[in-house]
């Protein structure tokens, strides 16, 4: 990004801040009817007049989530559509303060943002693992566990019980804290003599290997197909649509389609199926090594 629009985005940045911290505080009466004209009327002037009233609340909540090292302007960003959410949910009959009812969206909005962003690697998925993103650091400066090291099992049994979640989890999200996100083109050294990712083992097959594999496949392939015709035409249906599919037909459905019973259909199989055994190993001699599998 150029010099000039960092300069731009931090200016527009400051003075949101500023146009927040200036708005007018809002009486409970006030408030409930500029809810209620948004609600009942969509005045959207009263919705604009509302929201701009809580603009501190976003930027305030914004500032407890500076430390993951995300922009302030996308986390008041974020802020802003959890408020917008909550004043399109906002239910003023039920007597509570809208600060209090927003708060939640606001929050959840920066937590979501937070933890798509935190890392590349997905993170937090599930509600313990989400509890254990926002509160490990917390509870560990809590117990005098501190610092970038392996847990102790003491602390992280402390904190399994605290929060109420395995200790399995505890451990996972630990390492995963306090092991950042690295380059795989980062250079193993100062001297530029490899990066990261000439490290990484390649476990899928060589080329020769994948040569093979196809060249056998092909050729079972090809045994499979000459021993099918060795079969009649109803035979051949029924192998095709029961063995040879992705998606296999049953035999109650082959049955209305040939006009039989499924147990007919089962006994056609059957005895299909020992042809084509026959058949192969007049051809190879082991059914094995056609790559024929029987029931």
């Amino acid at each position: 990004m150029a010099l000039s629009e960092t300069l731009e985005l931090r200016v527009g940045a400051q003075t949101f801040v500023r146009t927040a911290m200036c708005a007018p505080l809002l009486d409970a009466e006030h408030e409930r009817d500029l809810a209620e004209r948004w609600r009942s009327l969509g005045d959207e002037r009263a919705l604009h007049e509302l929201i701009t009233a809580y603009l501190r609340l976003v930027v305030a909540m914004a500032s407890r989530f500076r430390h993951y090292g995300l922009p302030m302007s996308d986390l008041v960003q974020e802020g802003n559509v959890g408020l917008m959410q909550a004043a399109a949910r906002f239910e003023p009959e039920r007597e509570v303060r809208f600060s209090t009812y927003a708060s939640w969206w606001v929050r959840s909005a920066m937590q979501d943002f937070v933890l798509r962003n935190w890392s590349i690697v997905r993170t937090g998925t599930t509600s313990v693992q989400k509890a254990l993103f926002f509160n490990l650091r917390r509870l560990r400066a809590k117990i005098g566990d501190v610092g970038d090291t392996v847990m102790s099992a003491e602390a992280c049994s402390r904190v399994a019980r605290d929060l109420r979640v395995p200790e399995r989890e505890v451990e996972a999200m630990a390492a995963r804290l306090f092991a950042p996100d690295r380059s795989l083109n980062a250079p193993l050294s100062d001297d530029n003599d490899g990066q990261w990712q000439d490290l990484l083992i390649d476990t899928g097959a060589t080329p020769e290997a994948f040569a093979m594999l196809s060249h056998d496949d092909a050729a079972r392939a090809d045994l499979v197909r000459e021993a099918m015709k060795e079969l009649n035409d109803r035979e051949r249906l029924i192998i095709r649509e029961r063995k040879l599919q992705d998606e296999t037909v049953t035999l109650e459905a082959l049955g209305e389609r040939l006009g039989v019973s499924k147990e007919r259909v089962r006994q056609i199989e059957g005895a299909a199926l020992a042809k084509l055994k026959r058949a192969l190993i007049a051809r190879v001699g082991d059914p094995a090594e056609a790559g024929y599998v029987g029931d």
